[in-house]
């Protein structure tokens, strides 16, 4: 059976894992088809790129992929931000998206580094 410690770090690691490949899909769904810049895809799609750079360590779980990953983070929050305020319709709604994702995986990544500790 396992602890109460053991199942909160599963549960986590889950979010964080969810919300990283959430966030990954949503970058990639938004500058190719949803909203990109340009008609027929944006080179903003390449913004996913270094977002998948943590996704095996998070998938795993490695306690240094989420320490460093919660600083790189950010600039993701900060794009959101700028792009909900700046953008409009729909844009504008994926960045709320982008903004609640990264939130969760940031607060999620937090928690674990904790737990683990």
């Amino acid at each position: 059976m396992r602890s109460a410690g053991s199942r909160a770090l599963v549960l986590l690691n889950t979010v964080a894992s969810a919300s990283l490949i959430a966030l990954i899909a949503l970058c990639l769904t938004w500058e190719l088809w949803l909203a990109p810049q340009r008609a027929g895809g944006s080179w903003l799609v390449l913004k996913v790129l270094p977002l998948l750079i943590p996704l095996f360590g998070i998938l795993r779980g490695k306690l240094y992929t989420y320490r460093w990953m919660t600083l790189f983070i950010i600039a993701y929050f900060v794009e959101g931000v700028v792009r909900a305020y700046s953008d409009k319709g729909l844009s504008a709604q994926l960045a709320a998206a982008e903004i609640a994702l990264t939130v969760i995986l940031f607060v999620s990544a937090i928690l674990y580094v904790r737990k683990i500790k």
